[in-house]
């Protein structure tokens, strides 16, 4: 049984009218992939340390490779720029259990 993995980003976005295009189309990238969105903004409860400075969003694809295939594909790629330069992000590719 392959293990899933989760793309995790808290994101602060600093230029939302920059942010629209990436927005509008991040989506249908990672859903192409097998991308599930499982966690979208809500309110972080910070139990130790720092507390996001932005937003989290969690996508769950099927494994490891997925979430490689879907960062690294040109459709990807071509929207990427938009969220780098209108946000501050951290962002992680995490496997997790099967």
């Amino acid at each position: 049984m392959s293990k899933p993995a989760y793309f995790v980003i808290d994101v602060k976005i600093t230029d939302p009218e920059g942010m629209k295009p990436y927005q509008a189309k991040v989506e249908e990238t990672f859903k192409a992939f097998g991308g599930e969105r499982i966690v979208a903004g809500g309110t972080p409860e910070t139990l130790d340390g720092d507390a996001p400075q932005g937003r989290i969003v969690i996508v769950r694809f099927p494994s490891l490779p997925h979430a490689h295939a879907w960062h690294d594909s040109p459709a990807y790629q071509a929207i990427i720029g938009h969220r780098l330069a209108a946000a501050e992000s951290h962002a992680y590719l995490v496997e997790g259990v099967a």
